[in-house]
């Protein structure tokens, strides 16, 4: 006796294989290891609360302290000023030195304020001299001031940090921390902009 009939996969099986498959890509695709987007944002939420935490020691303790940006190293350094003279520091639950090259991450920072801004006055902050082409020459050679200075007066230098995916664009895909000469800090996603942009 012959069978006449074919055998074969339905439509209904092709498709419901189909969604099974997709199903087990969109689970693999969401434990895979974190990109560079999520090391961005794991480390401006880093650097916004060492911030916070810093600025609230600032004020407990009555000590000032610094933060050094180093954009072309991508990184950056906590300070303190003993004896009248800035030295690195760390602390307790904050390192000295963050790098954050390793995790593809890079790093720039716009100062703020009336200050800051004013293109009318004469000179321009800063050395007569490149001062991060010395850098390395004397490792005995004292640290670089900080850019942004934590008083403990609650007072912080205005300032906007960007930290972004290095093959990003910095204005698009970069997360915020913004801090205030009042002391408040904020943490901005991109794209996300705060209503009065002036710091």
């Amino acid at each position: 006796m012959r069978n006449d009939k074919q055998q074969g996969f339905t439509l209904l099986e092709i498709l419901l294989v189909l969604v099974v498959i997709s199903v087990g890509v969109v689970t693999t695709l969401s434990v895979l290891p974190s990109n560079s987007e999520d090391q961005a944002k794991g480390q401006a939420q880093a650097l916004f609360q060492r911030l916070q935490l810093l600025n609230d020691e600032a004020i407990l303790s009555g000590r000032d302290f610094g933060l050094r940006v180093d954009e072309t190293r991508s990184r950056y350094v906590w300070m303190t000023i003993e004896n009248g003279e800035w030295k690195t520091q760390g602390f307790d639950t904050i390192p000295e030195l963050t790098s954050l090259a390793e995790d593809g991450v890079a790093i720039e920072m716009v100062l703020g304020g009336d200050i800051w801004n004013d293109k009318d006055r004469l000179f321009n902050p800063g050395s007569l001299f490149d001062e991060e082409m010395f850098a390395d020459v004397d490792a005995d050679a004292k640290p670089l001031p900080p850019q942004i200075f934590i008083f403990s007066s609650g007072e912080i230098t205005p300032v906007s940090i960007a930290l972004y995916p290095q093959d990003r664009d910095a204005k698009q895909d970069s997360w915020r921390v913004v801090a205030k000469e009042n002391g408040q800090i904020l943490l901005l996603a991109p794209g996300e902009r705060e209503d009065d942009e002036s710091f």
